[in-house]
């Protein structure tokens, strides 16, 4: 008897309560012109999760168990565009490391929910439908924030530990708020700690409006579907969050009487996010036009970008046939503060204010397990460095689930 396909082997799984998924993101990296030098080069990931529905495994309703592993391979697309921002979103160092793993209880049919484990705050917060189309980091989550504290907070490629709060009081609102360690589990040198001494907690916290959902939110999880998955799809989202960490940081610019940096205790930031369809068709209502806006405030003091800025277009279904492509076009702007630019010029260095990123891309789903993506970034002041041209960079990505 010949073995079940591999389609019906999932299928099963999934009715038993065992959701099983794989993707492979790749892509072909061309650096055009100007940045830090011409060239191309391949990147890749591959997504490995787990979800398990304590409901139908062992009647335990509202449980969820969720386990994420990556494999980071292939070259470094900042280093020919000379970046800060971040061209490609899979960027990583090479390895294989747990992005999450986590267990989540729901409780009032799902108006509350906790979790505790290793969690990927973006995967929650600061996060926009229309944004996440855009390969660029910043369009995931902003500069000012993902490269503030002490290696960054708990994101892609190194999360770490602590839990996640939601509660949705009526239908429409979300209260999220997270406490972890203020620095991701993975050290530099390789070392694996967790709430080491110095660390200090992160907390953020977010309250976001969801304006008529297509349809009732699922319960948190990462879907494996190609192109964009967020939050239960929308027509418009409005979020106000807020980001704190407990520990200490240097001052850029600002010494003591030895010499040495004045620490400041805590550092913190907000943002402020906008996602809204400004049309859509009625005979075809999978063609529509979206717009959003992102605005965020980092802590001059101890990190280099003051502030965000970033906003763009998407639409959908734009050719006849092609209900699931999209086309989108977007500008990213990360702005040096005023103590990061002192603090280089008294080292002789000359900064500007802005790195401004402009991304063209367009999403071509051929099946339901396959997508390609050319992507098009034009990057002015790269590295806010006067000495850097401008960079343009083309991508092209596919996407494959299994």
């Amino acid at each position: 008897m010949a073995a079940p396909a591999l389609e019906e082997r999932t299928a099963h799984a999934d009715d038993r309560g065992i959701r099983l998924g794989i993707r492979y993101d790749g892509e072909m990296f061309s650096e055009a012109s100007g940045g830090l030098r011409r060239g191309t080069t391949y990147l890749g990931n591959v997504n490995c999760q787990i979800t398990l529905d304590a409901q139908r495994l062992i009647g335990w309703p509202g449980l969820t168990v969720f386990l994420y592993g990556l494999g980071i391979h292939g070259g470094h697309p900042s280093t020919f565009a000379g970046d800060a921002q971040g061209v490609s979103n899979i960027e990583g160092p090479t390895t294989w490391p747990l992005e999450e793993a986590w267990i989540q209880q729901n409780l009032s049919g799902n108006k509350f929910s906790a979790l505790i484990g290793r969690y990927d705050l973006n995967s929650e917060f600061y996060r926009l439908q229309s944004a996440s189309l855009f390969l660029n980091s910043s369009f995931g989550i902003g500069p000012e924030f993902s490269q503030s504290g002490h290696e960054g907070p708990s994101i892609f490629p190194n999360t770490s530990v602590g839990a996640r709060f939601a509660v949705k009081p009526v239908k429409e609102v979300i209260l999220r708020t997270a406490v972890l360690d203020g620095v991701p589990v993975d050290r530099p040198g390789g070392a694996r700690r967790l709430f080491a001494k110095g660390d200090g907690l992160l907390v953020v916290g977010e309250a976001a409006y969801l304006y008529r959902p297509a349809s009732p939110e699922q319960p948190r999880s990462r879907q494996f579907r190609i192109g964009r998955q967020c939050c239960g799809p929308y027509t418009g989202k409005f979020a106000l969050g807020a980001w704190y960490y407990s520990a200490s940081f240097d001052d850029l610019v600002e010494r003591g009487s030895d010499g040495r940096p004045i620490r400041h205790r805590g550092s913190a930031g907000v943002y402020l996010l906008a996602d809204h369809a400004v049309y859509q068709d009625a005979d075809h209502p999978e063609r529509r036009a979206t717009v959003f806006g992102e605005l965020g405030i980092g802590d001059p003091r101890v990190n280099r970008f003051a502030y965000y800025t970033g906003g763009g277009l998407t639409v959908s279904a734009l050719i006849p046939g092609r209900t699931q492509d999209e086309l989108g076009i977007a500008v990213a702007g990360a702005h040096n503060g005023s103590r990061f630019i002192e603090a280089q010029r008294d080292q002789g260095v000359r900064e500007r204010r802005s790195e401004v990123t402009v991304e063209l891309t367009y999403l071509a789903q051929f099946a339901s397990h396959l997508a390609m993506q050319p992507d098009l970034q034009l990057v002015i002041h790269p590295d806010t460095d006067p000495r850097v041209k401008n960079a343009v960079a083309f991508i092209l990505r596919f996407e494959a689930s299994f």
